[in-house]
Formats: structure tokens, sequence, C-alpha cells
């Protein structure tokens, strides 16, 4: 039986090369999508690769995702090369004749250059809105932009008081809302949503209507890290209201809407699984964000803001590069064999539920 440290990589290209290898063990329908125009941080071909399994004719369909948000994809591919070994759980989707597609590096670029945001600095999960129409106005982010992002890292004196001040006078919820929620103006800011859509959003889009267009009732499991307790698995629902009674059905009372109290997640613009709304309106659809934690939530964001200076900096000197490069890997993928025990743990019953769940839904 592999350990569990085996189902996990050190590297965007030993990630891929496990998951291919594991779904064409396991005599998957593969599709690898190549990112055009970048390379890899080892040089590498950046693909987003997909692994097709279960009943060709599945009315029924479960989507499991990884690396929306770059490094987030230690976790997930991990998830994924252990359920593509799991003869149990695979024996029990034949008998529901469920399909499942797994989608592997939702995006490379910031898998592979341990960035959350993808290659135009587009955090993914505020990127799948309906550009055709006005986007979403986030106001209060102009005011918060040059205090999270000051033109010096880490921050001095006067500037981290400057952002203490804000925080003070405005509440810690109000600035972190200002920051996460989405913003469609600053190119080079945090958590910005772009102005069309990405590679990842067009490429994700394209195989949803190959693999889901004709499915009656569609489970989509993304997973995330870097929110909530260590090693923790919150349920989050980030899709519309109608469909969490199915949601809960599924996954349990656990399941935490980001547009209901309780959710470490902010109420955001534009998550990846709202695609499935636009390609697969005809299946009744309970999407779910498995959000794993790592370290303490301001950590995270203040890493995130180191990481975004980057971005703004190009002039920084390498030693400092390498750093915030490797505190931003550690804030999305703990390096530990216990916390890498309770995701599989977790992510299996979650798996599990959605097979039992899915097949007897009405």
């Amino acid at each position: 039986m592999p350990s569990i440290a085996s189902h996990f990589s050190g590297s965007y290209a030993e990630a891929r090369r496990k998951f291919l290898d594991a779904a064409e063990d396991r005599g998957a329908r593969i599709q690898s999508i190549e990112l055009p125009g970048h390379r890899g941080a080892l040089g590498e071909t950046l693909a987003m690769d997909a692994a097709r399994l279960g009943a060709a004719d599945a009315s029924r369909l479960i989507i499991v995702s990884a690396g929306t948000h770059g490094p987030e994809g230690f976790c997930g591919s991990g998830c994924q090369v252990a359920l593509l070994r799991d003869d149990d759980l695979l024996r029990r989707l034949d008998e529901a004749r469920l399909g499942l597609l797994l989608i592997h590096a939702i995006n490379p670029h910031g898998f592979s250059h341990l960035r959350r945001v993808n290659e135009d600095n587009i955090d993914l999960n505020r990127n799948h809105v309906d550009f055709e129409r006005p986007l979403p106005v986030n106001a209060d982010y102009a005011a918060v932009d040059s205090l999270a992002l000051p033109d010096h890292w880490p921050p001095t004196a006067e500037q981290a008081a400057a952002l203490a001040d804000y925080i003070a006078e405005h509440g810690m919820a109000a600035y972190r809302a200002a920051l996460s929620r989405g913003q469609y103006t600053v190119p080079d800011g945090l958590f910005y949503g772009g102005t069309a859509p990405s590679w990842s959003n067009r490429t994700m889009r394209a195989l949803l209507r190959e693999h889901a267009a004709t499915a009656t009732h569609l489970a989509w499991i993304d997973v995330h890290t870097g929110l909530g307790p260590w090693g923790h698995g919150e349920k989050i629902f980030p899709g519309r209201a109608a469909g969490l009674p199915l949601a809960r059905s599924l996954w349990g009372a656990d399941v935490l809407a980001m547009f209901e109290a309780g959710s470490a997640s902010p109420d955001v613009s534009g998550p990846v699984v709202s695609a499935a709304y636009d390609e697969c309106p005809q299946a009744l659809f309970a999407p779910m964000g498995l959000e794993f934690g790592t370290l303490p939530d301001q950590q995270v964001l203040d890493r995130l803001r180191a990481d975004c200076w980057l971005h703004r900096h190009p002039e920084a000197d390498d030693l400092q590069r390498r750093a915030i490069r490797r505190d931003v890997r550690d804030a999305f993928y703990c390096d530990d064999d216990a916390w890498k025990g309770m995701v599989l743990g977790q992510a299996r019953v979650v798996m599990l539920q959605t097979i039992l769940g899915l097949a007897r839904a009405a």
C-alpha cells in the first residue's frame, strides 16, 4: 500500500507526472491542454490535464479539480492521486454508474511558479464573471491598495502604522473584505479579476461543454487551502442558494455557504465553479470548495501581500525573491505527514459521500 506522503509532490512537474501516471495506470481517458507562450519554473511544459473515469454515458458526473490557486495544487493533486489509487472508491463509482472528471492544475503557471494568481496576475476565483456586463465594483479597494502594498517590503514602521490606523478605524473584517472580494481596476493589485476570460477560464469551460453538457446531476469539488484551522477541511458552498439543499444532502450539515455567516471564505465574485451555471444549465448542480487550513489567516494574507509586492518590484534581489516564494508555498501546503493524513482522510470521506449521495439523489 502506498504511503500517505507518496501521493504528494514537491514541485508542479513532479505532481503532474504522478497524476498522469496514476491516470494512465487506471485506464482513464486523458486530455492535456498546454498553456501557450509560457514555461514552468524548471522550464517544463505547463498544462491543464483532465482524466475521465466511470461510465461513458453517465448522466451523473463528479468533478474534482485542483490548483485553481497555484500552490494550493500541491494539496489537491495529492488528493487526486490518492483517489486514482483507491480501488474501493473507484469500484463504488463504477457500480453506481457515475462519471468522474479529474482536472489537474487549473492554474498551471501559478502552481509551477508558486503564485496564487495566474500568468496575468489574475485570481481565477474572481475571473468567472460575465464580462459582457458591467464588472463588479469594489469601491473600497483603492483606499487599501497602497497600504497593503507599500513601496518597500517588509513595510517600514511608518507604513505598518498607517495600515494599523486604517484597520483600527474601519475594522479587520472591512479591511479583509476590501482586499479579498475581488477588484477589476488595478491589474498589478491583489485579488485582481481581469477584464476578460483567462486561458484557464476558457479551457475549463471547454472541458465542461465536452464532459458535462448532458449531465442531469453534477457535483463539483474544487480543492483549496489557506483558510481555517490547521488541517481541517471546511466544506464551503460557493454556488447559488437553490443548490444548497443538494449540497447539504450530499455532504452534511457542516456545508457552509459563502453568503451565510460562519464561512471561512468571503463571498467573492466569479469563482471557477460558477462556470457550470453557464455551461451546464440543465444539471442539478452542487459545488463545493473543500478548503484545508494551513497557517493563521492573517499570516496567509501577509504572504500574499509580499507576493504581489514582488510582482510589482521585479528588481528585488534573488534572496528576497526566493524567500517570498518559499513563504507562499508554505502558506498553502504543509509538508507535514500529520497534515497530509488529515487531508487525505477528510477528502476520502467527502468522495465517498459524493458517490453514495449522487447515486441516490432524486
